[in-house]
């Protein structure tokens, strides 16, 4: 546990950086542009790229790319060097390639991912912002493979420091924006304006391909160009990832939907729409991110060690101990988000063209998201149970399955509950399915390794939901207090609750779980005394 938990707080500070710059970025973007109509297209182009980057690349960057990367290494002549340099080379042009293809077809790709007229003016000025940021296609991918070579290096600090560039970059170009530009009206904007917008949104993306090409030199790699297709194992490549790519589109399938759902209910009712959903699913990702992703990086090479040796019984004792590590913090998290949901967001995005209103809507759409981190953390956990194995066929089937309750859950709530509703609707869906998604991946990943302890980690889980609800309490007691004496959640207001019911929240929960001797927590108290003792 204690070796665990020293791996997984070093990686979280790693990547703690990262995280936070990106949440100060998305903070600026809503005060230059806000959550109504221009919010909603400047999202709408920007999460095409990623949907795209997703289905030809990331999915299957870390589960065959980065292997085939060691294999060439270890088996080439030259070490690998002419196979890193030639999937450089295929990787650029046909990034550059698709890039070009999807700015021209900009119209059909806002089409696709919105319910927008065409002649709107939403729709033109998603149009226009996309083709802008589609061209960060090629910098983006060509800086994912320079990282995954890095990686193979054991080069990890500008893959954790790059996207940082990139964060600081973006929030200098909307902080322009917010100085120069017209505020977030989508009638007033500029064509300059949105040249600002989409070109500073690319800047972002090419200060950090430069960063890891610039890391990739001074690891002893010079490029040259290699145009030898024969010699690519593209084949190869194709075979191993094909599940992995299958899961993608599975997952982007989902997406479109929702982002169809999203934006037709934002057509009703201004600040309803993509950008509550995208705002509220970054904030709902941050706890996992930090938490979950380093636990999950400590915790699967141990387990296909076990694997690969037969040993079932650490395999159980490796997954139970993640589960109750990352879920003795996501526990308390959960139930804050469903309790502080508007007086976290109000702070951070209740400023400049996004009014205070927008704001306690996204905090909404937060508390309901807050039902769906534990079920999604576990969801997470049990598919490395798969991946340890090397199957990633089982989670296609698993993510199809949940994508498949997602979409029609967020297609009954869309059609059930009131436009002002339907983006908590849609984040209730999520929940929902991914609580399904987990009782499914549990019993195969079950059925696998004989047995996952279901009955030990059931009864953990529900000490920490005991000791977290003096916190929920506590939380919502300052939510009642403070907006009965002094009015409704403005900042002032919004920051005394946090710090009411997050900071002494947290610190009663640890208290509490302390007293009840749950391993997990006493193991991050002590860590933390022994760090303070130094």
């Amino acid at each position: 546990m204690s070796r665990m938990l020293r791996a997984s707080a070093i990686m979280a500070a790693g990547t703690m950086v990262s995280r936070v710059t990106g949440f100060v970025r998305t903070m600026v973007l809503a005060y230059a542009i806000g959550t109504a109509a221009l919010g909603d297209a400047y999202n709408a182009a920007y999460a095409i790229p990623y949907s795209i980057l997703d289905l030809l690349l990331l999915g299957v960057l870390s589960s065959v790319v980065v292997p085939m990367i060691v294999r060439a290494q270890q088996h080439d002549e030259d070490g690998g060097r002419a196979y890193e340099q030639r999937l450089l080379t295929i990787s650029t042009v046909a990034l550059v390639v698709v890039a070009a293809a999807a700015a021209l077809v900009a119209p059909l790709l806002i089409d696709l991912y919105t319910d927008w007229d065409a002649g709107s003016r939403r729709f033109e000025v998603a149009v226009t912002l996309a083709r802008f940021i589609l061209p960060q296609l090629a910098f983006f991918g060509v800086g994912a493979v320079a990282g995954a070579i890095l990686n193979t290096r054991d080069r990890y600090g500008a893959p954790m420091w790059a996207p940082v560039v990139n964060n600081l970059v973006v929030i200098v170009v909307f902080v322009l924006y917010a100085v120069i530009g017209t505020g977030g009206d989508i009638d007033r904007v500029t064509d300059g304006d949105l040249a600002l917008l989409g070109l500073g949104t690319t800047a972002g993306i090419v200060a950090q391909a430069v960063v890891l090409i610039l890391a990739l030199r001074r690891a002893g790699f010079s490029f040259v160009p290699r145009f030898d297709l024969r010699n690519a194992r593209l084949g190869e490549m194709a075979k191993a990832g094909v599940w992995t790519i299958g899961y993608v589109v599975v997952t982007q399938l989902g997406f479109v939907l929702t982002t169809n759902l999203a934006s037709s209910a934002g057509n009703v009712v201004d600040g309803h729409g993509i950008s509550p959903y995208t705002l509220a699913f970054q904030l709902f990702q941050l706890p996992y991110g930090v938490i979950g992703v380093s636990v999950i990086t400590a915790m699967l090479p141990r387990m296909s060690r076990a694997i690969a040796e037969g040993r079932f019984g650490d395999v159980r004792g490796e997954f139970g101990s993640s589960v109750r590590l990352v879920c003795s913090l996501m526990v308390p998290v959960s139930l804050l988000l469903m309790v502080l949901g508007p007086a976290i967001t109000v702070p951070i995005y209740g400023h400049g063209a996004n009014s205070v209103a927008d704001a306690v809507y996204i905090g909404n759409v937060l508390q309901v998201y807050g039902l769906a981190l534990v079920p999604f953390a576990v969801f997470q956990l049990l598919l490395r149970v798969f991946y340890s194995f090397g199957d990633t066929r089982t989670p296609v089937f698993i993510g199809a399955g949940t994508t498949a309750v997602n979409a029609m859950l967020m297609v009954l709530f869309y059609v059930a509950l009131p436009a002002r509703y339907a983006v908590m609707g849609l984040a209730l869906a999520y929940a929902i399915a991914y609580a399904l998604g987990a009782v499914l991946a549990w019993w195969l990943a079950g059925r696998r390794v004989q047995g996952l302890g279901g009955w030990t980690v059931g009864m953990a889980l529900t000490r920490m939901y005991l000791a977290s609800l003096p916190t929920a309490v506590l939380a919502l007691a300052a939510v009642w207090v403070v907006t009965g004496v002094f009015g409704g959640l403005g900042f002032l207001n919004s920051i005394i609750v946090l710090a009411i019911g997050g900071g002494l929240g947290m610190l009663l929960y640890l208290g509490v779980a302390h007293r009840m001797r749950i391993p997990e927590v006493n193991s991050i108290v002590g860590m933390v005394a022994r760090r303070v003792g130094r």
